[in-house]
């Protein structure tokens, strides 16, 4: 048998107070303990102790009522000093526009990587106070304190991706699942158009390589989606990589799916194996590079130029080397599926760097070699002359785009009269 008012109320008197003084982690046992108790439905639970001994002002038909919940006592407000003031959102806006807009979570790692870097090439000067605030800061005050200044601008541009159906039944095929156990040198490629919305084959394309076990991502423009061209970036790409590549994995295009490609892996005995035809997650590792790195540095203009073919060639040089040893990526480890509830859990941000010098399976001397690297570049000054090749790209963008319209515009007039 239940619980009588009286006896409802009594048990409320002495729990209300705890409930209220918990702090937020604590109130859950508090509320578990007094529904089990009272009988009383969780939210009605956590109503009554929320507002025990609390005035209530409740209004029906115009009319306002005054009630008291339980005995009345005055509320004590403690106001705590703010730890994080104005003072530090100066140089966290510097630090997340240097990012690139991380969130929370990969800029907390960022500033922890990235802030002695800059110390050591005198850039964002900060007195010894800031410093530590900024070292200690969490993710989750990160994204409080820049709230106002995100703003997302999410286009879709449209895939130019047409099948090759050269070879197909000799590449075998690899899904997402089977990426568990992969060792540096096993990696994703696809190819990325730059035809401003308009599908074409003669603008420059970018070729996106990323390795799944490191997240190591080299990015290359190409004049065309020509075979010649992609064989030639992948050369140029294997020169640069920290480490061999040991398998290749693409989509179903035609631009990968032919004889060239074939006999360039069998003749350097790299793996070769391609994704199921419009499943994209099979690639989502290389998917997801291509909008994070490729869309979010150049934009979705048309670029089919030479200048504009350099200009991206001196960016992916920079940008390379800003992404790889400077920019944490996070991983997913798992995912379940719970009904129509899916958790995701993923493992601390890193950057690829990071993740390089800690696998055991990568040889000392290329570890050697990306320690002497790393000092030497200077995260802000590789941030300045990225904005510096954007600037110009998108200078020559809007200047082909406003001919473009104002050749349009005339047109159109001709044919009115």
């Amino acid at each position: 048998m239940g619980l009588t008012m009286h006896e409802r109320k009594a048990v409320t008197r002495q729990m209300a107070p705890r409930y209220q003084k918990a702090r937020k982690r604590d109130r859950s046992l508090v509320l578990n303990e007094f529904t089990l108790l009272t009988d009383y439905n969780r939210s009605y639970a956590a109503f009554v102790l929320r507002n025990w001994g609390r005035k209530r002002v409740l209004t029906i038909r115009g009319i306002r009522t005054v009630y008291v919940v339980g005995q009345m006592h005055k509320r004590k407000t403690t106001k705590r000093p703010r730890k994080y003031d104005h003072h530090i959102l100066p140089p966290l806006r510097s630090l997340w526009a240097l990012s690139g807009g991380l969130c929370g979570k990969r800029l907390a790692i960022f500033i922890r990587t990235t802030l002695p870097v800059l110390g050591q090439f005198e850039e964002l000067p900060l007195d010894r106070q800031t410093r530590q605030k900024l070292l200690s800061i969490s993710p989750a005050t990160i994204d409080r304190l820049l709230t106002p200044e995100r703003k997302k601008f999410q286009i879709k541009g449209r895939a130019t991706t047409k099948p090759g159906t050269l070879l197909k039944h000799q590449i075998p095929i690899k899904t997402f699942s089977q990426w568990d156990d992969a060792s540096p040198g096993f990696v994703e490629i696809d190819l990325v158009a730059h035809d401003g919305g308009i599908p074409a084959s003669d603008v420059i394309h970018t070729l996106d390589v990323t390795d799944v076990a490191s997240t190591w991502t080299e990015t290359r423009a190409l004049k065309t989606k020509a075979q010649r061209w992609v064989l030639i970036a992948l050369d140029d790409i294997s020169a640069q990589l920290p480490f061999p590549i040991k398998g290749i994995d693409c989509d179903n295009g035609g631009e990968f799916i032919n004889t060239e490609l074939f006999r360039y892996c069998q003749q350097r005995h790299i793996t070769f194996t391609r994704s199921r035809p419009y499943r994209k997650n099979d690639s989502c590792y290389v998917e997801e590079k291509n909008y994070s790195i490729v869309r979010k540095t150049t934009g979705y203009w048309r670029y089919d130029s030479d200048e504009e073919l350099r200009l991206l060639e001196h960016l992916y040089a920079k940008l390379r080397l800003f992404t790889n040893f400077f920019i944490p990526v996070m991983k997913l480890q798992t995912k379940i599926r719970n009904g129509s509830k899916v958790t995701k859990v993923y493992d601390t941000p890193a950057t690829p760097y990071h993740r390089l010098l800690a696998r055991p399976d990568i040889d000392n001397n290329i570890k050697r070699r990306l320690n002497k690297q790393y000092p030497l570049l200077n995260p802000a000054e590789l941030r300045r002359q990225l904005s510096h090749f954007q600037d110009k790209l998108l200078t020559l963008a809007q200047r082909k785009h406003d001919n473009i319209s104002k050749r349009r515009k005339h047109l159109f007039s001709k044919i009115s009269l």
